[in-house]
């Protein structure tokens, strides 16, 4: 049975939190909103979590963070993903190269790395240490163990990286297996590089020789001379939350029905069988558009 919020949007796809924890400082983060800096859930809960999700027909799965490469029992989980359920990591990339092939093994389809910066100055202003090359390994690793496409994740910041944006395109370009996705930086911490996208993909549609509406998200992929690069826009986008088909799980146990809300979570700790059945059907009943 696939379950349907009140608004008639289905949820097929989970993203769970594997832990709050990163060898990196990012200046921009936000920490997925978590406040429990050791929590994380023990992997037969998201083995049971990943269960229930199957049940209710939820075709995919991303693993994130904080950054999921730090927990020991991450092959186990990845492990525990049933049959006919898609499962993708979302990582820094600064150990991918030590763990690509054995994830891959493990049953992982493909990887998104976040990468602001092609600069090793600017890279290290943005995440307060010097490991550029470190991901680069990891995205060359990542392609070899066939852990694609790969998106690259590059949240645009006004003044810090935004004049790199050609140079992410000529990286990507050539390769079918790499893609570009500028990120719009969202307001949290009291940030100060946000810029808004919207000039940039105006910019972007009139360069592109085609523009594909992808139908998970309606969002647009552009095309650019052998460059697939996405604009991710969840700000004041009303688009964003109508094609919304998520539902999230915190690292320390909780149903997260909206990305950009912290007030409707739904504990699940601990729970399992008809009882965790019943808390995935209360999150999704909360679920609304935050921007209607």
């Amino acid at each position: 049975m696939i379950l349907r919020d009140p608004f008639k949007r289905p949820v097929s796809n989970l993203r769970v939190s594997l832990t709050p924890k990163c060898n990196l400082s990012c200046i921009y983060c936000h920490k997925e909103g978590e406040k429990i800096p050791d929590a994380q859930i023990p992997a037969e809960e998201i083995a049971e979590i990943l269960r229930v999700a199957a049940k209710f027909e939820i075709r995919s799965v991303k693993f994130t963070g904080g950054e999921p490469l730090l927990r020991q029992d991450l092959l186990e989980i990845i492990q525990s993903v049933p049959a006919g359920m898609e499962s993708s990591l979302t990582t820094n990339g600064t150990l991918l190269a030590d763990f690509a092939a054995a994830l891959k093994d493990a049953g992982l389809r493909r990887v998104n790395v976040s990468l602001d910066s092609l600069n090793p100055d600017t890279y290290k202003k943005i995440t307060g240490i010097d490991r550029l090359n470190d991901v680069l390994g990891g995205i060359d690793a990542a392609l070899d163990a066939g852990l694609t496409p790969i998106k690259l994740n590059m949240v645009v910041l006004e003044g810090i990286n935004d004049n790199e944006i050609d140079d992410f395109l000529s990286y990507v370009r050539g390769n079918r297996n790499l893609v570009l996705q500028l990120i719009e930086l969202m307001h949290f911490n009291d940030c100060s590089y946000h810029g808004d996208l919207h000039g940039l993909e105006d910019s972007l549609a009139s360069r592109s020789k085609q523009i594909i509406t992808r139908r998970m998200h309606h969002r647009k992929k552009y095309c650019l001379d052998g460059a697939e690069v996405e604009v991710v826009r969840p700000l004041h986008n009303t688009e964003f939350c109508a094609f919304c088909n998520r539902l999230r799980v915190t690292s320390d146990g909780k149903l997260k029905p909206c990305l950009l809300r912290t007030d409707n979570h739904i504990d699940i700790r601990g729970m399992k069988g008809a009882e965790l059945e019943a808390l995935f059907h209360k999150a999704v009943s909360l679920r609304e558009p935050f921007y209607k």
